[in-house]
């Protein structure tokens, strides 16, 4: 998701808080090409997205490939032709990493794409992208277990090259010092731990600080703090990733200090 910034929550009288991890993974459909065997680096995904990059067997992608027989096929970049959290994590990334496309393109929940053919949702990105020789999209992580697509490794960092997996993600969470970042409102991208996968992307929460209903915003909350606390495997279940506890206890905090008209599950 993308956060919302202080000031719009302020405005709507909402509160913010994350509840669990994944990721925004690239996708290929290239012949005997498998999970996590294919690398990139973000400059190369945004020349790729750009266009600048239009065949499998380019030298940039080669000089990171070695030993992949990639194939002389033209490339067909598949994006969202809607607005989403995936979409702008997506093209924050590409933005930090290539000055090109922060300024020909930007961030945004939805942009004007330069190149390629668009799918609705994270399932019509990963539909277009399977039945699509050549093809290369970006889809949330849980998505591309689901259907079966092959992910590559990105480049974080510090130059290594991290799969998207439950460690990679949590190692980016655990990076960032949420307590400087008011109704956490951040992004993971571009996380600074070497361990960390460098697309990571957390899912957020929004409800009211006054709610009309109490009983019912309670009862959301005591759901809350058991998913954060017990719902580890749940989210597992779904390909996501718990909150680092530290990160558990600092949302808690925040529910006592910010919903103020019902009792917090813990003060």
């Amino acid at each position: 998701d993308k956060p919302l910034d202080p000031a719009e929550l302020a405005k709507l009288g909402l509160c913010q808080f994350p509840v669990v991890i994944g990721g925004v993974v690239p996708v290929v459909n290239l012949p005997g090409v498998l999970h996590g065997t294919i690398k990139f680096t973000g400059r190369l995904l945004a020349d790729i997205f750009i266009g600048r990059i239009k065949r499998w067997d380019d030298a940039a992608i080669r000089s990171i490939n070695p030993r992949l027989a990639l194939p002389p096929m033209p490339i067909t970049v598949v994006h969202r032709t809607d607005g989403s959290g995936t979409t702008y994590n997506w093209v924050d990334f590409l933005a930090k990493a290539s000055p090109e496309w922060n300024g020909k393109v930007g961030i945004g929940l939805s942009v004007k794409w330069p190149v390629g053919i668009g799918g609705n949702g994270n399932a019509g990105v990963a539909a277009a992208v399977r039945r699509t020789k050549g093809a290369i999209g970006y889809v949330e992580y849980a998505y591309a277990v689901a259907n079966k697509l092959a992910y590559g490794q990105v480049a974080n960092t510090h130059g290594l090259f991290m799969s998207p997996d439950a460690e990679t993600f949590q190692a980016a969470a655990e990076t960032v010092d949420w307590r400087q970042h008011p109704d956490f409102a951040v992004l993971m991208t571009d996380a600074a731990s070497p361990t960390a996968y460098p697309i990571a992307a957390t899912t957020f929460v929004l409800m009211y600080k006054e709610p009309k209903d109490r009983a019912r915003s309670s009862a959301a909350l005591a759901f809350f703090r058991w998913a954060l606390e017990h719902g580890d495997k749940q989210a597992a279940d779904l390909d996501y990733v718990a909150l680092p506890p530290s990160l558990v206890l600092l949302i808690e905090q925040y529910w006592a200090s910010q919903i103020k008209s019902i009792k917090a599950p813990r003060e």
